[in-house]
């Protein structure tokens, strides 16, 4: 393998980006995506990657360039955060609809308002259902690893969708973190230069994006949902090649210490490092704990969680947004998953760390406490916003 060595995520996010031979950069800035494409810019300018870099006027125009890039046949890039998605959700789903490989990395940031610049997850949810392929990142090595993965994913002709990586804000983007490196040579060999299907070209003319009336429209959304659940076969197929070249294998839903937990956590996102240790920490005393991390929020990966959950007692899943009037979005996804089981588990909802507020190992502790005793006392179906002052 290559270098292993101490970097910040986001620049770590940019050379895996050079490394996959992007042709096309569309960049506008916002905290805390800004570092990623910075470095773009830096490595474009120094003529260190051969691609062109766009600066554009807003996050809606980022996006629909990447659409103009990709519908040509040019490997696309782009990078958004909170206010910026938001401007941009009108075209992640033309992007999907057109079943356009781009890739998109999510530096996750409150959405306003009141006006927050830390993490939470409340800017993805609010596309949760745009049609793409989407990750999230647990550590930096995860973050540059998944660039590749997506590249890969995105590009085959039995996808053929975009793909957004999720990494938290600050969180990871602005941590320094060391870093494997993965030679040229190998990515070379693992991501294959890339072959549209369709391209736009005044010599061969197609239609893309035609208008849709009555009679049509619920058949292309029915085609859009079977491509996207049909992607979990090559999902999996391309996380098993990415583990056979470096060792480090990933999957939809990976757990730690659940096999004869009672209490199971459910996490998204780096929060899963800081929940294992608090798993450690109730182990050493007894407790029968565990965790699971969702690594793939779509397609939901229901056969796999309801694997990982069987046997299970009660589970204390952690939504980083709200679901305003609907509670928390990942725990709304957990129960629909679970509803049809004959021994499904019971589920206590918490939403914690909204606008960048700290969650140590002892709030998951503290957490698992008061779900233990609420679900002993009957309510099985607990919600609460964690850590309020009231």
């Amino acid at each position: 393998m290559g270098k292993r060595i101490g970097m910040e995520v986001s620049i770590a996010a940019a050379e895996a980006v050079k490394q996959c031979n992007v042709d096309v950069i569309s960049a506008y800035p916002i905290t805390p995506q800004t570092h990623v494409v910075e470095h773009l810019s830096e490595l474009v300018a120094n003529g260190e990657m051969d691609a062109e870099f766009f600066c554009v006027e807003s996050e809606h125009s980022a996006l629909s360039v990447c659409v103009g890039s990709e519908a040509t046949g040019a490997r696309s890039f782009t990078c958004t955060s909170s206010q910026g998605l938001a401007l941009m959700s009108e075209i992640t789903y033309i992007a999907s609809a057109l079943r356009l490989p781009i890739v998109m990395i999510i530096a996750n940031r409150a959405l306003s308002g009141p006006i927050s610049i830390w993490n939470d997850h409340s800017d993805v949810m609010s596309i949760r259902d745009c049609g793409w392929i989407q990750f999230f990142a647990e550590n930096g090595q995860d973050v540059y690893d998944q660039v590749f993965c997506a590249y890969r994913l995105a590009e085959d002709k039995g996808v053929l969708l975009p793909v957004i990586i999720n990494m938290d804000g600050f969180t990871l983007s602005h941590v320094i973190e060391p870093i494997e490196l993965i030679d040229q040579e190998k990515i070379d060999q693992f991501l294959p230069a890339y072959k549209p299907v369709l391209s736009l070209h005044p010599d061969r003319p197609v239609t893309m994006g035609g208008i849709a009336l009555p009679g049509i429209f619920t058949e292309t959304k029915k085609a859009q949902e079977v491509a996207i659940q049909s992607s979990m076969p090559k999902i999996l197929e391309t996380w098993k090649a990415f583990g056979d070249m470096t060792g480090r294998y990933y999957n939809p839903v990976e757990t730690y210490k659940t096999e004869d937990a009672e209490t199971v956590f459910v996490i998204m996102g780096s929060y899963g490092e800081t929940a294992s240790v608090a798993v450690d920490m109730m182990r050493e005393e007894g407790r029968s704990v565990g965790l699971i991390k969702l690594r793939l929020w779509r397609p939901f990966p229901f056969e796999e969680f309801k694997k990982a959950t069987l046997g299970v007692k009660q589970l204390v899943v952690i939504d980083r947004a709200v679901s305003v009037g609907a509670r928390g979005p990942v725990a709304s996804e957990v129960k629909a998953a679970l509803y049809g089981e004959d021994q499904r588990p019971s589920v206590y909802n918490f939403v914690a760390g909204l606008g960048g507020r700290d969650v140590a190992p002892q709030d998951f502790i503290k957490m698992v406490d008061k779900a233990e005793i609420e679900i002993e006392e009957g309510n099985k179906e607990g919600y609460e916003i964690y850590g309020v002052r009231e």
